[in-house]
């Protein structure tokens, strides 16, 4: 199948959503963060709950700052992006999620599975549905797959 200049930028732009997501959620910028959703988004989080809604995912995500304690005390780290253009408008991807803290005790008191030697808080697969909202993309579905240190893998979505 050939791959048109027009499927490449569709893929850079939803690219650019899943990092600024990181970028946001981990310098502590909610506004922005919460802009990336559609207004009926959710996140399904497994264990951690399942947030319908820009408001309710807002309330959430703020909550999960707090929990995080400063900016850049933790890191999101997505790599290995897989996006498949379902549509004019639509979009699904598929990213792995290397999760750190930058330091130990932050002033929340979290800290890793592993200790102060071990910065890694989790190992985590993210499967995400996008849909264009006028000119720009936002993330209308993602769900996180825990892989470590407590597996909670049922199966993807999109295989």
């Amino acid at each position: 199948m050939a791959i048109t200049l027009e499927t490449l930028l569709v893929k850079e732009e939803v690219s650019q959503l899943r990092l600024a997501y990181s970028a946001y959620f981990d310098g502590g910028d909610l506004d922005a963060l919460v802009d990336l959703f559609t207004e009926d988004a959710v996140c399904d989080f497994g264990d951690y709950g399942k947030w319908e809604g820009r408001d309710v995912i807002r309330e959430q995500y703020r909550a999960n700052i707090a929990l995080v304690g400063e900016a850049f005390d933790s890191l999101h780290i997505v790599t290995n992006p897989w996006i498949t253009v379902t549509g004019p408008d639509t979009a699904h991807g598929r990213w792995y999620l290397v999760d750190c803290l930058t330091r130990q005790t932050p002033a929340n008191g979290t800290v890793t599975p592993g200790g102060h030697a071990n910065p890694l808080m989790y190992l985590a697969l993210y499967e995400d549905d996008y849909r264009k909202v006028g000119d720009v993309w936002k993330i209308a579905y993602t769900r996180l797959h825990f892989l470590w240190p407590n597996r909670a893998f049922n199966g993807l979505a999109h295989p």
